[in-house]
């Protein structure tokens, strides 16, 4: 599953990961009912939005919602002093965002995915939020090799 090229202006990399975050986090808020209206105001409200950016963002979103059991015991398994119950909503959708790809996106190389999750930590979390995505995907990373 990749972004295609196709279209005027396709989005980067970066920012389709950056919309897919929010997407994940708006998830934590909604109920399982709410997210299909959820997501088409979300995707109606994004001007330039191509369809075939939309339709990938759309994809991954529900690839990660999929595995969020299974990413969420790895989680809980490899932070240390923390579980899922805990952490702060931002760090666990960074979290859970990254996970998924390290774990089910093999042409994403792994530094590209940790280093993705700690710069939406550091824009949207709190002062330590991108130490802590670090130090725990460090462990993920590990622990998947």
């Amino acid at each position: 599953m990749k972004a295609t090229d196709t279209g005027g202006n396709p989005m980067g990399r970066s920012k389709i990961r950056e919309h897919i975050f929010k997407l994940l986090f708006m998830s934590q808020f909604n109920t399982e009912e709410e997210m299909p209206q959820q997501l088409t105001i979300y995707f109606n409200e994004l001007e330039e939005l191509d369809e075939s950016d939309r339709a990938y963002m759309q994809e991954k979103y529900e690839q990660v919602i999929s595995h969020l059991k299974e990413i969420d015991e790895l989680l809980n398994q490899l932070s240390k002093g923390w579980k899922t119950s805990r952490m702060a909503r931002v760090d666990l959708t960074a979290l859970r965002l990254s996970v998924y790809e390290l774990k089910y996106e093999e042409e994403i190389p792994t530094k590209v995915s940790i280093n993705e999750a700690v710069e939406l930590a550091k824009r949207f979390g709190g002062e330590d939020s991108f130490a802590f995505v670090n130090g725990i995907l460090g462990r993920v990373a590990k622990e998947l090799r």
